[in-house]
């Protein structure tokens, strides 16, 4: 579609991207009414919600529309799959400059309405709104299916901690795009669109996960969250951690050692959990490390030892895209 979103106005931009849409059997009533009706069958509903916003979060000189869209999705539907809850629906608000070509918000839907399919949810309404820079609001649900939720504060001494998905890919995409290249492209891909493990929240919740988190802020800062709330020390050991051949070649080629990027980038949307000691894990989930009872060291260290390495995404420390 040509033209701006000035031009075709409030209610003709909620057309083009209603337009767009698919449903799932839980959606009672989709866009278009006061509000959407979800089916909530286990009488409990899990919500989480997050914005971006643009020169802080994306950037569209690196990211397409679509991938905003596809990455917005997934790190709001990632924290519904990590309390062990599958996700039913999205809710998206949006606030865009006038002049902005239709494309955009049109292509942002399409990566919306794409990354909740892959989790088996949908897109069931929303707002827009006029402003000078673009924002993009997500609200996830979902339903528990008779599961209790799994919290950061279950954890206890003797608990494996194991993880599922990728750990610092999307940090060395970052650093890629950073000095200006596109390549290798996994690894840019995975920070312009991150795969999130949506089937294996419910699954860990199945096989007794006592604590669990996605990891958007880092590895050690969001194992951080679950020490602080479960009242432990988590020790990982490093050398369970796999680092890619790719993600070696590409720290040699910008300085960083990539166990930094491992530890402490975010937004890859990896699940973490611990589990009972006697637990037997899926092939999925990797064992790197163990639940300790508290001491005077910090709540997580690494091998033992604390991390003294910066790192862990903070949304009032550096800019990032």
């Amino acid at each position: 579609m040509k033209g701006t979103v000035g031009e075709l106005g409030e209610f003709g931009l909620i057309r083009e991207l209603t337009s767009r849409l698919t449903t799932t059997p839980a959606v009672r009533v989709g866009p278009g009414d006061d509000a959407a009706v979800v089916s909530a069958p286990d009488r409990r509903v899990v919500a989480s919600t997050d914005i971006l916003l643009e020169g802080r979060h994306f950037r569209r000189d690196w990211s397409t529309a679509y991938d905003v869209g596809r990455k917005a999705a997934a790190q709001n539907l990632a924290d519904i799959a990590a309390m062990g809850a599958v996700p039913t629906a999205l809710l998206l608000g949006l606030v865009v400059p006038a002049e902005l070509p239709v494309t955009w918000p049109s292509e942002l839907m399409d990566g919306l309405r794409d990354e909740c399919q892959v989790a088996g949810a949908a897109v069931v309404g929303g707002d827009v709104v006029r402003g000078d820079t673009i924002m993009v609001s997500i609200t996830a649900l979902g339903d528990l299916r008779n599961q209790e939720p799994v919290t950061r504060g279950g954890a206890q001494p003797g608990d494996l901690v194991a993880v599922t998905g990728w750990l610092g890919w999307s940090a060395a995409g970052h650093a890629v795009l950073s000095r200006g290249f596109r390549s290798p492209r996994a690894f840019v891909e995975a920070h312009r669109r991150p795969e999130p493990p949506y089937h294996a929240g419910p699954a860990a919740a199945g096989l007794g996960a006592t604590a669990m988190c996605d990891v958007s802020d880092g590895l050690i800062a969001d194992l951080g969250h679950i020490a602080e709330a479960s009242k432990v020390r988590i020790d990982v050991r490093s050398g369970a951690v796999d680092i890619p051949s790719q993600m070696n070649d590409i720290g040699q080629a910008v300085g960083v050692d990539p166990m930094q990027w491992v530890l402490t980038g975010g937004e890859d949307h990896a699940i973490v959990a611990t589990f009972p000691p006697d637990v037997k894990l899926p092939a999925r989930w990797k064992v790197i490390g163990e639940v300790l009872h508290p001491s005077a060291l910090p709540q997580v260290t690494v091998d033992g030892a604390p991390w003294t390495s910066q790192g862990g995404w903070d949304h009032f420390g550096d800019i990032e895209s």
